[in-house]
């Protein structure tokens, strides 16, 4: 598919599906995070053994995937304005929890509020490394894909998306387990678990790569749209497209 020129292909343009696409991409982010963020899985696989993994691996990689899918077909700018939209919902969602957390409990509910402790009572450490690890792995995946989709002039999707999902989740395991359990864990096991993350989450790209091709094919033919990032400002401190 030829690309739509950079001067018109943005502005003022209204999109089918990009709305649709930022609330899947919203909802996927805060449901990854506030369910199981915090909790170490292990399963034993054939030939490998026994593997220990972030239980939120299984879900936050589809995030990247909408990521890859902005960038490629509505650019780097559209997808920085989801990015800093899905920041603003997990800030909130963790104030929302400190603060619902922290009011004082009725008396019948004294038990029921240490469910609610072990289920939303995520440490600053690990509001803090999500947030962090966020915006800087989705940032590098964004700009990776963006500046991959111009040196191979939009051929080759699949070398892409996943090359910007290695680099950015690169970034975002190394700054999440970090952040927030170095000192916590023995050290071995955070390095274990942020690379078994690593791996299961490029491993679901690979095995995505499929459906993001079909998602990307009918998106660019529906909204008429294939965005390239010749004339781009990089900066991911702007909300400006």
């Amino acid at each position: 598919m030829s690309a739509i020129p950079a001067s018109t292909a943005q502005p003022g343009r209204v999109y089918r599906y990009y709305d649709f696409v930022m609330v899947a991409f919203v909802t996927v982010l805060l449901c990854s995070n506030l369910i199981g963020a915090a909790k170490a899985a292990q399963v034993t696989l054939p030939l490998i053994g026994t593997v220990t993994f972030g239980a939120g691996v299984l879900f936050f990689p589809i995030s990247y995937i909408f990521g890859d899918v902005l960038t490629e077909v509505y650019g780097y700018g559209r997808d920085r304005r989801v990015v800093w939209a899905g920041f603003a919902a997990l800030a909130f969602a963790s104030f929302m929890s400190l603060v619902v957390l922290n009011m004082p409990v009725a008396p019948f509910m004294a038990d029921y509020q240490k469910s609610l402790q072990d289920v939303f009572g995520n440490t600053w450490r690990i509001a803090l490394g999500s947030l962090i690890a966020f915006c800087c792995g989705s940032f590098t995946n964004s700009y990776v894909l963006a500046k991959m989709k111009l040196w191979t002039g939009g051929r080759w999707l699949w070398t892409r998306t996943i090359g910007s999902t290695l680099a950015g989740e690169l970034v975002d395991s190394s700054l999440f387990y970090v952040i927030a359990f170095y000192g916590v864990w023995p050290l071995e096991k955070v390095i274990q678990v942020a690379v078994a993350q690593y791996v299961l989450k490029t491993g679901w790209e690979v095995v995505m790569t499929p459906v993001t091709y079909k998602v990307v094919g009918f998106l660019k033919r529906t909204e008429n749209e294939d965005y390239y990032d010749r004339n781009t400002d990089f900066t991911p401190f702007r909300l400006k497209v």
